[in-house]
């Protein structure tokens, strides 16, 4: 089971680095958004994953929290960039 944990985290390390550097070559607002929506869920990921390694409970409770946290944080971002259209 740890290896699997250990591979899903390199993965979710490498997007991460990834979208770190499209996040530096981004030209307009939208792709700034989405390349820190998805580093900002790969670091949730990772807690996930490490909260795996060592059994820990509590995490998927703070995981759970980050998560509802992020897909406010999205749809207010999208709001934000579409000036309120619907």
């Amino acid at each position: 089971m740890i290896y699997v944990v250990i591979a899903t985290t390199a993965i979710l390390v490498l997007s991460a680095v990834v979208g770190l550097v499209r996040l530096r070559t981004a030209t307009d607002d939208a792709s700034v958004a989405a390349v820190s929506d998805l580093v900002y869920f790969c670091a949730v990921g990772m807690l996930l994953m490490g909260g795996m390694a060592v059994a820990s409970a509590v995490t998927l409770d703070v995981a759970v929290l980050a998560s509802m946290i992020g897909i406010l944080a999205t749809v207010s971002l999208a709001r934000i960039l579409t000036r309120g259209r619907r």
